[in-house]
């Protein structure tokens, strides 16, 4: 992990953190989800770099070591694809791969809509494609849903405010780990959820929570709670919400998000490849939300299988 580089562009007024590794033509960019940053992809980054490939994984604008926008809660889903779009053009890309873990899912499909030609192909983790209107989850589901509580504005700021970066971090990884939705109790808060006591999910160390933590400690919490969580309403004016480049979808069968209202029978029973007609699922039995932390070497040949069938 060593041999990845840490590079800072100015794009659109802001300064984004750039990891890179690997110098093929052929480039690779890996968006992060949450509480994640680029460091989730540092196994997938090293293996398609020793594969020929260009890796890229940039911080969103308000995470990581990217700045943060002057007012983070009017920062958009919008604002992270035309970073992106931004960040390729500075860096003299013209077309990518784009791998995207949970939100990350959102930009790399968006920028697949709205500029094909720059797409040679997308993969996905955890969050399959899902059409371009707000998502209604939270209307059958209980009043104390993760999702439902970060929307609200002050409750997540609440909530996080009483720990450390690090254990807040740490508390969602366990969390998100879980086969079940996180959902509070009325008397309850997200982070209650955890006791202080559980031990991390056996993949990830303490090592990687340090990593994560000194990074959110610097970056706060505001724009990625304004960015997923309170974005979902955002309209793209996407009229043909038809993915024509070639998909993969990598789900973990022990992924929370296989307890979203609809989502399994979307996934399972074909809606999904009619909105995306070149989709590939696989399927990992044993996979949680984080495959690629958790089933690194099994991801990064899924990953790499399919980036060679489609250069």
């Amino acid at each position: 992990m060593e041999q990845i580089q840490h590079n800072f562009v100015t794009v659109r007024g802001l300064k984004f953190h750039v990891a890179e590794i690997g110098t093929g033509s052929n480039v690779v960019v890996f968006l992060h989800g949450f509480p994640e940053i680029w460091y989730t992809w540092r196994h997938q980054m090293v293996a398609v770099a020793d594969a020929g490939f260009r890796a890229i994984a940039p911080d969103y604008r308000g995470y990581g070591l990217s700045d943060i926008p002057p007012e983070p809660e009017r920062t958009s889903f919008a604002d992270i694809v035309s970073d992106l779009v931004a960040i390729l053009d500075h860096l003299g890309v013209n077309k990518v791969f784009l791998v995207g873990k949970d939100f990350g899912v959102w930009p790399a499909y968006h920028v697949a809509l709205l500029h094909p030609d720059r797409v040679s192909a997308v993969i996905t983790l955890g969050v399959p494609y899902l059409p371009p209107e707000p998502p209604k989850f939270h209307q059958s589901l209980p009043e104390g849903f993760y999702i439902s509580r970060w929307r609200e504005p002050g409750r997540a700021e609440a909530d996080f405010g009483r720990f450390d970066a690090k254990t807040v971090v740490r508390n969602i990884y366990i969390l998100f780990s879980r086969s079940e939705i996180p959902i509070a109790a009325e008397n309850q808060e997200i982070m209650d959820l955890v006791d202080a006591s559980t031990p991390l999910p056996p993949w990830f160390t303490e090592e990687d929570l340090a990593a994560y933590g000194a990074l959110y400690e610097k970056s706060g919490f505001r724009t990625a709670l304004q960015v997923p969580y309170r974005s979902f309403e955002e309209d793209f004016g996407i009229t043909d919400p038809i993915v024509k480049v070639p998909a993969l979808l990598i789900m973990g069968c022990k992924d929370y998000v296989f307890k979203f209202p609809g989502i399994e029978e979307y996934i399972k029973f074909g809606k999904a490849q009619e909105l995306v007609p070149g989709l590939d699922i696989i399927y990992l039995p044993e996979g949680t939300h984080f495959v690629q932390e958790q089933s690194p070497e099994l991801v990064n040949e899924l990953i790499l299988d399919f980036l060679k069938s489609h250069i």
